[in-house]
């Protein structure tokens, strides 16, 4: 990825984590894996962590700790009915922007 791509998905990673959550619960490092495949390899856990616990604090999840086969417990995440009601304002503004956008592509019109 370069660096313009990293900085726009700055702006919208916060809404991709959520429509993640939003198929099935999930911890973060499994966040992170769904990321990559989907080619987002520049993206570090750390950045997705640190993401997690802002959305949490802000009351868009809710988190269960299940137990772990391997270390301490996992954080698995669930996109709650305030998370659900943010996230359709994020496509809200998603589709409100991409449009703009195609239009000045097209001449800006």
């Amino acid at each position: 990825m370069g660096k313009q791509t990293t900085e726009m998905l700055k702006g919208v990673l916060e809404g991709v984590v959520l429509a993640i959550l939003s198929g099935s619960p999930a911890y973060g490092y499994e966040i992170t894996g769904w990321l990559r495949e989907w080619g987002f390899s520049d993206i570090a856990e750390g950045t997705v962590y640190a993401l997690l616990v802002r959305i949490e604090q802000r009351g868009l999840v809710d988190v269960e700790k299940v137990p772990s086969e391997k270390g301490p417990p996992r954080k698995v995440f669930t996109l709650n009915a305030q998370g659900r009601e943010y996230l359709e304002e994020f496509w809200k503004t998603w589709s409100f922007l991409t449009e703009r956008l195609e239009q000045l592509r097209e001449g800006g019109n």
